[in-house]
């Protein structure tokens, strides 16, 4: 009996790739638009250039058998996987299709990620995973658990290698939440995106705790509690104009440069805004994304985790069309000082920066750690030494501006010269010191003031004896901690020469296998 025609061949396959492509089906894609979700293929058409996904494993299927599994049509074994390109950029891409057995992953599922991850790594492009998954396929069993395995492994191997961005377009619960979590950035929708280890009804019969999902896992609570959402939107089109912004500040692996984008922002404009952003007063507060903001090309300031630790203010920005890692002390919360979560928040980005080879400008303003024994019951020593491990492992360019307080340990975590720092520049207005004037005159002075006839005014006059010799970038000039000290107005152009020289900094490697980082 003759074979098939060519023509039914490719009929064969246009209906199959129909079958396949249609997902749940319409009832199915109808209840995710009703949930106000995008479907699986939707998301990544809305993300990437156009027509430029290429699909793999479109007809891969599971090969289970038990509880039904064996009759049951899965396409696409619930996500679609492939790669494509975002800016004329490859990337590598993953979605998970709620509208196929809630997205759930089993053997094959896992297959394909792995699949995915494993090319990103191989030509050295980002991966993207759009999560929007039930969990677990319960009816596979281990296989379901070793899948997560497999991709969790991966996400480790490629850490460092390639940028791997997350997407919680959904539920994302239990086993889950891992992958993400071993992510570089996670981006959550509010009111769509729910994130937690175990749910709100496994939190009741555990604790008695009542706590709803949004509570217990939504965009809000992980952007501004937990520090899981380094990035969040009101929509699934804002969330992905976010990460294709992202990716316009860093490289596509970790052998290249980040892209550098020439504009019309002169490299030697003068900055005349920023001589009157911090006050002579010492203990009053401004917005230090001011003098980011007037430092970088145009409006090119990516914040990230802009709600959570906000003492701390860490970014992306463009000067003079380069790419460069921001790290800056927030002195309008907590007075700038460093905690726990700021230390972890400021530790992260800066390995991120330096695994990616992003320059790093670190604005100082710190008075200190957070004094109380909440912090130090929390472990401020262990998470304060992570950003002096972050900072003094670095390899890339750092250029460091003292812009007013830089006292103590807080100075010297702050990317001082004896981290690494390249480039050291000061205002006039800087005060680096052991311990702000109060405190050290006590204890310098304490038994003169107590033996004064008039302690008060002893103390008053060795006070501005004190904010004289130290109260100034001068001495740790002399002792070349400080490279220069600069006029606020010429601050962008004193950045953008050190980066230019930088450029071609290198450093070769310790021969060691990797520290231990206090985690």
């Amino acid at each position: 009996m003759p074979g098939k025609t060519l023509a039914e061949l490719l009929e064969e396959l246009e209906q199959k790739e129909s079958t396949v492509t249609a997902g749940g089906g319409e009832r199915a894609v109808e209840k995710q638009h009703l949930s106000g979700k995008l479907t699986a293929r939707e998301r990544i058409a809305l993300l990437v250039d156009q027509g430029s996904f290429e699909e793999v494993d479109l007809f891969l299927e599971h090969r289970s058998t038990r509880f039904g599994m064996g009759e049951k049509h899965v396409p696409a074994d619930g996500v679609v996987a492939g790669f494509a390109t975002i800016d004329g950029r490859a990337v590598c891409i993953y979605s998970q299709d709620f509208t196929v057995m809630g997205g759930s992953l089993g053997e094959m599922h896992a297959k394909k990620i792995c699949k995915v991850m494993d090319m990103a790594t191989r030509i050295g492009a980002p991966v993207i995973a759009i999560n929007d998954s039930g969990g677990a396929r319960i009816q596979e069993g281990i296989d379901s658990l070793s899948g997560y395995g497999q991709i969790f492994f991966r996400n480790t191997r490629a850490s460092g290698v390639i940028p791997q961005i997350a997407v919680i377009a959904g539920p994302c619960a239990g086993g889950a939440v891992y992958s993400p979590a071993l992510m570089d950035f996670v981006f959550m929708i509010e009111k769509t995106s729910k994130m937690f280890v175990t749910g709100p009804q496994v939190v009741r019969a555990a604790t008695g705790e009542e706590v709803s999902a949004e509570e217990l896992g939504g965009a809000l609570t992980h952007a501004t509690r937990s520090g899981i959402a380094a990035f969040t939107s009101v929509s699934e089109e804002e969330c992905f104009i976010q990460v294709r912004h992202l990716l316009s500040y860093i490289p596509s692996n970790n052998s290249e440069n980040p892209p550098f984008l020439e504009n019309d922002d002169p490299p030697d404009r003068e900055n005349p805004e920023l001589v009157n952003v911090v006050s002579p007063h010492p203990n009053k507060p401004y917005d230090i994304k001011k003098i980011i903001f007037e430092l970088a090309d145009g409006d090119t300031f990516l914040e990230v985790f802009p709600e959570y630790a906000r003492n701390v203010v860490v970014g992306f920005a463009r000067i003079g069309g380069h790419s460069v890692g921001v790290v800056a002390n927030q002195p309008y919360h907590l007075a700038g000082c460093l905690d726990i979560d700021a230390a972890d928040k400021a530790s992260r980005f800066i390995r991120f920066c330096d695994a990616f080879n992003v320059p790093l400008l670190t604005l100082v303003d710190v008075p200190g750690f957070l004094p109380g024994s909440h912090q130090e019951f929390g472990g401020i020593i262990r998470h304060g030494a992570k950003v002096l491990y972050a900072y003094s492992e670095a390899t890339v360019p750092k250029i460091t501006l003292i812009v007013r307080k830089a006292y103590g340990g807080a100075y010297l975590a702050m990317c001082c010269r004896d981290l690494g720092a390249d480039l050291v520049l000061a205002w006039p207005t800087a005060e680096i010191a052991v311990m702000g004037a109060e405190g050290a005159v006590n204890i310098i002075f304490r038994r003169e003031i107590e033996s004064a006839l008039d302690s008060e005014a002893t103390r008053e006059k060795l006070l501005t004896e004190y904010r004289d010799q130290f109260y100034n970038p001068y001495e740790a000039a002399k002792r070349g901690y400080v490279d220069k000290v600069i006029h606020p107005v010429h601050t962008r152009r004193k950045v953008i020469r050190g980066l230019e020289l930088l450029w071609s900094k290198r450093e070769v490697g310790r021969g060691k296998k990797h520290g231990n980082i206090p985690v």
